[in-house]
């Protein structure tokens, strides 16, 4: 009896484990079926292309006839390049909007997560520069910094000041190509702090006003090392976009500014690629960008663990 009352258990089990391999199987089959479409996208139009371009940057390339490979040619050329470094100077000089950026994001937070009348109008206005188009905007901001009739110097007539040509003017393009990009970018950051303001557990300011901590001690201790997550983020994704930089420069100076002014790095390549059929010499630069940008976000990653906030 004991015998066969062991026999049916064993049985019993080995059809349970058997039912849930199958399960397992099942699920796993499913789960490739869902990931492998991504994969696969990545494969075909980010890691081939990248592939090729490495490899390009060996070789002599003008995009249709057959590469020629011609080593560290496009290296050498590159780091002789005096409008290559120029561009480099314009790219890293136009982040300097990243900090006013953020500052002014974050400020901006901390004012709209107050009850103050109409809060919720002034979010969805300071967002929709997000959501709206940046060749249309880029195109608004040209005209609004148009020498003879835009809205910068009309404003400045009033005031009896004669503004310069924003655009064609080596003191000031950088400076309005800066503006744009702190104001095109204001509304997403400054969602996303306001996220994080607002996921700040209310039991820390209570203690802190226990403890006769003032408003500006609350900011400082509590709200900015709270809200550092989201800082980081802003910093790490706003380099890799302003590294990247080629929409609003090839709209407002569609050649590169006076002196290559407003150049930068991505439309100096484009330029390279796709006008003078450089490929092999763009792909190098390509190459250079990512190893810098790569080697920016690293630095990032390394610097966030070394003073990372932690609770005690």
């Amino acid at each position: 009896m004991n015998e066969s009352h062991t026999e049916v258990s064993e049985g019993i089990s080995t059809f349970t484990r058997k039912r849930k391999s199958n399960l397992f199987k099942n699920e796993h089959r499913y789960a490739l079926i869902f990931v492998l479409p991504p994969v696969i996208g990545f494969m075909l139009f980010a890691l081939v292309p990248l592939l090729i371009s490495f490899y390009a940057s060996f070789t002599n390339w003008n995009g249709l006839r057959q590469m020629s490979f011609i080593g560290l040619e496009n290296y050498r050329n590159l780091f002789s390049d005096s409008y290559f470094w120029t561009t480099l100077g314009n790219t890293f000089y136009l982040m300097l909007g990243i900090p006013i950026g953020l500052t002014l994001s974050f400020l901006l937070a901390l004012a709209l997560n107050r009850k103050i009348p109409g809060k919720n109008t002034f979010r969805v206005i300071y967002y929709i520069p997000v959501v709206s188009s940046l060749a249309a905007i880029s195109i608004l901001w040209q005209w609004a910094y148009n020498g003879d009739f835009g809205l910068f110097n009309q404003a400045l007539a009033y005031i009896g000041i004669d503004g310069p040509n924003w655009l064609q003017n080596t003191a000031t393009i950088k400076p309005a190509i800066i503006l744009m990009t702190v104001w095109k970018g204001l509304g997403y950051s400054m969602l996303l702090y306001l996220a994080a303001i607002q996921s700040v557990p209310r039991t820390f300011y209570e203690a802190a006003s226990l403890d006769g901590a003032s408003s500006f001690q609350r900011l400082v201790y509590i709200t900015w090392p709270m809200v550092k997550p989201v800082t980081f983020f802003l910093i790490v994704t706003n380099i890799i976009g302003g590294a990247q930089m080629f929409t609003e420069i090839n709209i407002m100076t569609p050649t590169g500014g006076p002196m290559y002014s407003s150049a930068t790095l991505v439309w100096y390549l484009w330029q390279q690629a796709f006008n003078y059929w450089k490929m092999g010499y763009a792909s190098a630069m390509s190459v250079v960008l990512g190893l810098l940008i790569f080697t920016i976000t690293a630095l990032q990653f390394y610097m966030d663990r070394k003073s990372s906030y932690k609770l005690d």
